[in-house]
């Protein structure tokens, strides 16, 4: 399978998705309701790199693109939409950018989606319904995936970086992108070559970055599956209340 049909395929299921919980408003809210809550959370686990003059991009830009609770139907439209444009337009580093991103996409899609099913049979307060719904759909190796490919995305920011005349060519590419109905992907771009090129100049400076994200969000994994709920949700309320 192609880039294009790759993309298109993953773009497809998301909005089967978004289309169910059109049709099923409380789903929605449901699945909304674990957005938002993963979304301060991270803020709560990640409140000292946001803090961070050095780290500080690079986790609200982790935070804006890949841990938040936006909407991105827009740019899975631009997506789905001119899929085949991507091949063309984009050099072949970036074009494979755009592919891993529709599929995390799709994997988060995915899990957020079986996560409301369940918030809407749990009881208590958000993070104890947090915690069913999580406990409930499991899927680790799943879990595991969704991880490896955030820290695929970050290595590959930084790698593409260190690529001369790419950051060039990428401004170079703002309007054509714009003009082909491009201009969501041009923007994630653009803002993730920028942090992460900020990053890289910092010696060892993404290393550590992308193993504080791996480490805790590894541990975090690890309790929600193994510890009992009571203390996963006393965690997490804790974790919550760090939130800034």
């Amino acid at each position: 399978m192609d880039a294009a049909d790759t993309i298109r395929q993953c773009i497809a299921q998301v909005t089967l998705l978004r289309q169910q919980r059109s049709a099923d408003p409380p789903l929605g809210q449901a699945v909304q309701a674990v957005k938002e809550l993963q979304s301060t959370r991270f803020r709560g686990s990640y409140a000292d790199l946001l803090q961070s003059d050095t780290y500080a991009p690079a986790a609200q830009f982790f935070l804006a693109e890949l841990y938040g609770s936006s909407d991105y139907a827009a740019r899975d439209a631009q997506f789905g939409r001119i899929a085949g444009t991507l091949q063309t337009l984009f050099p072949r580093p970036v074009v494979a950018m755009a592919v891993a991103l529709a599929e995390l996409h799709q994997h988060t899609e995915a899990l957020d989606h079986a996560m409301g099913q369940h918030w809407q049979q749990a009881s208590g307060d958000a993070p104890a319904r947090y915690v069913a719904a999580w406990k409930g759909v499991g899927q680790p190796q799943a879990r595991q995936g969704q991880l490896a490919s955030v820290l695929a995305m970050g290595r590959d920011l930084a790698r593409l970086t260190a690529k001369p005349g790419l950051r060039t060519m990428l401004h170079m590419m703002r309007g054509p992108a714009r003009a082909a109905g491009l201009g969501e992907l041009q923007r994630f771009l653009e803002a993730g070559f920028d942090t992460f090129g900020q990053l890289v100049r910092e010696r060892g400076a993404v290393d550590q970055f992308l193993a504080t994200i791996e480490a805790r969000e590894a541990a975090l994994m690890a309790q929600l599956f193994d510890a009992p709920a009571v203390a996963c949700g006393t965690t997490l309320r804790q974790t919550l209340g760090q939130a800034r």
